[in-house]
């Protein structure tokens, strides 16, 4: 098995949706979540706050440089994570193309150095 990260992208500026489409949403993510435990390929997920709760810590000439905010400016920012341990690339894929189309935000799938596939 091989642990994949699926980041949640999430637009900036755009208006949060409305509670109803909300709830849908979430009510989704609830089921994949359970069908996730279920397969035994649960690891981790959680959303994040806005990228203006960010700090970033940058070295520079021995030293430490805190900023506040993301790392990059742009259109969108990590919204939340979920970590995954399935057989293959295929089935992290999978996963991923249910959690943007329950989501309706782009998911990126990336696996974990080190892994079986390593």
């Amino acid at each position: 098995m091989t642990q994949y990260l699926l980041s949640i992208h999430q637009s900036q500026g755009e208006l949060p949706p409305d509670p109803e489409f909300l709830a849908g949403v979430m009510r989704q993510i609830g089921e994949l979540h359970d069908e996730l435990v279920a397969a035994g390929s649960w690891v981790f997920g959680q959303g994040l706050h806005g990228p203006e709760t960010a700090t970033v810590l940058r070295p520079r000439d021995g030293e430490v440089l805190v900023t506040d905010g993301p790392f990059v400016e742009g259109k969108e920012y990590l919204g939340g994570i979920t970590v995954i341990d399935v057989p293959d690339l295929d089935a992290a894929l999978d996963w991923g193309r249910r959690y943007a189309l329950a989501t309706t935000l782009p998911i990126e799938v990336r696996p974990f150095q080190g892994g079986a596939g390593d």
